[in-house]
């Protein structure tokens, strides 16, 4: 093609531009549709990547509230049944303290048989309880915690610092951070104010733990 042919064409192609003016509009119509079109996918795929995270969160929450409640399970499984055998173990150690002394003197062998064998299955109650992860209190000496204490009555005593434990009238029992029975103790008073204790959150209550 000669360049006059070229020049030529290039003039036709000029002249029909001018002469329609709609294609030039419609050529910027469709450019700007697909810009639209390309931001409508930008949009929807921001969307669709948030609603992807906010599903992989919530299922691994899940996960983990799964993995706690089947831990719970575990530790907390065989509170009812150790509760019930609380009593049996209190009904051991008062057999043991309702002894008499000849009787322990006593070198007679059914008094000493008799003495062992409640006194091995004490242990051997208190042993598996133990390994079960219930826990007994004992808090002579130490601070009054209504989370864990059960005051039962006061003993004036002016050397000791108030509200500390000077008596156990019954041992008290936790698994894990739940109370299954609170110590039943005697607290002191009239002494000199306890230091304050930072401030821990306490075990669940062990009637709400109950009435569940």
């Amino acid at each position: 093609m000669t360049e006059a042919s070229k020049e030529t064409g290039m003039a036709d192609e000029t002249a029909m531009t001018e002469e329609n003016p709609e294609m030039e509009t419609q050529a910027g119509a469709q450019d700007a549709g697909k810009d639209d079109a390309l931001t409508a996918l930008e949009t929807e795929n921001a969307e669709l990547r948030d609603r992807l995270l906010r599903m992989a969160a919530e299922m691994e929450n899940l996960r983990k509230r799964a993995q706690r409640d089947v831990a719970d399970a575990r530790s907390y499984a065989i509170a009812n049944f150790a509760r019930d055998m609380l009593g049996v173990a209190d009904n051991l150690s008062r057999a043991i303290e309702a002894l008499p002394d000849h009787a322990r003197r006593s070198e007679e062998a059914g008094f000493i048989a008799l003495i062992e064998g409640v006194e091995m299955t004490a242990r051997d109650m208190g042993g598996a309880l133990e390994r079960h992860g219930v826990k007994k209190l004992n808090p002579e000496g130490e601070r009054f915690d209504p989370n864990y204490h059960q005051a039962m009555f006061e003993v004036p005593n002016p050397e000791v610092p108030s509200q500390t434990v000077v008596q156990v009238v019954q041992a008290g029992y936790v698994i894990g951070d739940r109370v299954l029975r609170p110590a039943m103790v005697g607290v002191s008073s009239g002494g000199p104010k306890a230091a304050p204790q930072a401030a821990e959150p306490g075990p669940v209550n062990p009637q709400a733990e109950r009435d569940a």
